[in-house]
This record gives C-alpha cells, sequence and structure tokens, in this order.
C-alpha cells in the first residue's frame, strides 16, 4: 500500500493548541468495526462502553523536561535541543575527574551550526554538553556534564517538550507541566504524552471498576520514533524506531486472565498496543519482562491481543495513523477522521478521541 493512501485535510483551527479545562470533557468519537458505524459521544461516558471483565491498559510512562534551551560557547547563540534516547551515563565515582556526565542522542537546533567539538552551556553554566559526533540517523551525539546530579539539572532547567504543532507565542505554559502527564504517569523516561491517556480522571477509573472493568498499567518511553515521519512511499518499507516497553508479572496476569474469562483488552493509545503485541507469545498471552519493541504496524497486521482501542486523532500519513487504519480498516478509519473533521472535532495530543470497538 502506498502513503499517500493515509492523507486526510485537516483545517488548522482543528488543531488543538490548549487542553480543555477538564481533562474528561473532550469529545470521542465511537467507531463499530462490525456495524461500520460512527456515534459521537463523551469521554466522560466510557465506562458505558465497557463490559464486566474487561481490563482497560493504560500506559503510565512519564514524560521529562526533555527540551534545553542553550546557548553556544563561546558566541552566546541560541540553541535548541530535544534529548532523544541515553547512551551513557556515569557518576562521579567513575569519572576521571569526578563529574556525573552522561551521552545522549538528541535532536539539535541549529544543527549546521554545532559541529563535532562545539560546546552548549545551559542556565549559569551548571549543565553544558560537548558535541561529540552526528549518529547515522541525524542525531547529535552529546556528552552533558555537570556540578549537580544531571537528573536534577534537567529538570531544573528544561521544559515539557510539546509537539511541534502545538504553535504558542510564550511556548509551553506552567499548566502544561502537569497537563502533558496523564493521571497515570510515574514511570519517568517519555518525550511525548501517550495523549490518549489524557482525558482520564479518577472519577472515569471509579466509573470503569464500578462496572466491573480492571484497569491495569504497563510501560512503554514514548521515544521520537513514534513521531518520526514516514519517508518512504511503500509503507512496508517503513520501521518505527526501538521503545522501551515493561511489563510486570501481575499486569500480565490480569490481562491474560480476562481473556481467558472472555473479557476484552482495551489498549489505551498506540502505545500501549505496541506494547501489548510486542509481547504477545505464540499462544496469545501477554508474556511479562522488559525489552525493546520494533514492531512496526500497518495494514495487514494480526491482532493478538487488542480487542478495542482509545486513540487521538493522528497526523496524516503517519505510523500511528497507518496503526489505527491496521486496527479499524482504513476506510472506515479515513471516513471517521472526515467525519470529525466536519463535525468539528479537536484533533492531536490535545484534542479529542475516539473509541474503536
Amino acid at each position: 500500500m502506498l502513503l499517500s493512501e493515509f492523507d486526510y485535510e485537516l483545517p488548522e483551527e482543528l488543531i488543538a493548541q490548549q487542553p480543555l479545562e477538564r481533562r474528561d470533557a473532550s469529545r470521542m468519537l465511537i467507531v463499530n468495526r462490525d456495524a461500520l458505524t460512527l456515534q459521537d459521544s463523551r469521554f466522560e461516558r466510557l465506562a458505558e462502553y465497557v463490559q464486566s471483565g474487561d481490563v482497560m491498559v493504560v500506559n503510565n510512562t512519564r514524560v521529562f523536561a526533555a527540551r534545553l534551551m542553550g546557548q553556544r560557547d563561546p558566541s552566546g547563540g541560541r540553541v535548541e535541543v530535544l534529548l532523544v534516547h541515553e547512551l551513557e551515563s556515569k557518576d562521579p565515582s567513575a569519572s576521571t575527574d569526578g563529574r556525573p556526565s552522561q551521552i545522549w542522542e538528541a535532536l539539535v537546533r541549529p544543527a549546521h551550526r554545532l559541529k563535532p567539538g562545539s560546546f552548549v552551556r545551559f542556565g549559569s553554566s551548571h549543565l553544558h554538553a560537548k558535541v561529540l559526533e552526528e549518529s547515522a540517523k541525524g542525531f547529535k551525539i552529546l556528552k552533558f556534564e555537570g556540578d549537580q546530579p544531571l537528573e536534577k539539572l534537567f529538570e531544573e532547567l528544561g521544559q515539557t517538550p510539546l509537539p511541534p504543532y502545538i504553535r504558542r507565542p510564550l511556548g509551553t505554559s506552567a499548566a502544561d507541566n502537569e497537563r502533558y502527564q496523564t493521571v497515570f504517569a510515574r514511570e519517568k523516561g517519555a518525550i511525548a504524552a501517550p495523549t490518549a491517556g489524557l482525558h482520564f480522571t479518577p472519577q472515569v477509573t471509579e466509573a470503569l471498576i464500578a462496572n466491573g472493568a480492571r484497569v491495569v498499567e504497563i510501560t512503554l518511553h514514548v521515544g521520537y520514533g513514534t513521531f518520526q515521519p514516514v519517508r518512504v512511499d511503500k509503507i512496508e518499507q517503513h520501521q518505527v524506531d526501538a521503545e522501551f516497553y515493561e511489563i510486570e508479572e501481575d499486569a500480565a496476569h490480569a490481562i491474560n486472565e480476562a481473556r481467558a474469562r472472555g473479557g476484552r483488552v482495551i489498549a489505551v493509545g498506540t502505545t500501549t498496543v505496541r506494547a501489548l503485541e510486542s509481547a504477545a507469545n505464540t499462544k496469545g498471552l501477554v508474556e511479562p519482562g522488559k525489552s525493546e519493541t520494533e514492531l512496526t504496524i500497518i495494514p495487514g497486521y494480526e491482532f493478538r491481543i487488542t480487542d478495542v482501542l482509545l486513540t487521538n486523532f493522528h497526523l496524516p500519513r503517519s505510523s500511528l495513523l497507518l496503526l489505527v487504519s491496521a486496527f479499524a480498516g482504513r476506510n472506515l478509519t479515513l471516513e471517521a477522521y472526515r467525519h470529525a473533521v466536519t463535525e468539528r472535532y479537536r484533533f492531536y495530543s490535545y484534542g479529542d478521541c475516539m473509541l474503536v470497538i
């Protein structure tokens, strides 16, 4: 199949720039794969679509302050750094100069001005980085050093890395630090939020449990690969970069037990789908453990674990739209997107969602 077959027209004003006042006030489009029907609903009514015995699986990854603003040393030119993947970490006792250091793959702007050997300083020089080289994927390899624990400096000097389609004159707001995290966020390591989980509130979770469903947490640290553009014409040639995931034994047991009793596995977000399907064994059971997944899901993929999908609306021609199309079917997915545009749904990270049953 061709990437051009997964395109749609989206008016720019439908790209949500701010979160709603209430998380669960989002609209929710119900997409029925068997009946091929669409129904407008609200997220706060999610429990009405859940059955006793179902298990709802959420991603408890937490976004860290991966966006750093610095200056080239000594020129003072502005530099923006997005931490993508940690390659190496040394504590002070292992360093020759007694300073903590970490080596990261990072996206850097302006990239052309930062050659190997260049230096960047952040804040009042408590944190600085040296450009070591450029990776085959186009990332800069940076070695960070500081006079304090680097995690502490990243949190103090870094910002929440909002997606580039959220364009505001003042950039990240203080509210984003809370609203661009799900209520389940615990395990720090993502550079972007698992956005389908942003709609949840404790009240919605309690309603799900009251209806006889179980809510289970797993972890997949959302990396740059999730949002990397698809750069091939034939989608079969696309490969999503690896992301770390972990499914603890209790979570795997709860999921497998629910399936054995006839309950449905409801995946909250494409990241959860990727982790669950990566952990499936040949018997259709979820194996506990931690690993890196390189699974790329496109139409034609046979789902082994996921029965229902809750997901936000994704960019045209993206790997996330390919995954949703694999689950719901290309034609029905694009019909749902056209309906959402006509009905003025809000799109992308801070936007509305759809429940594919």
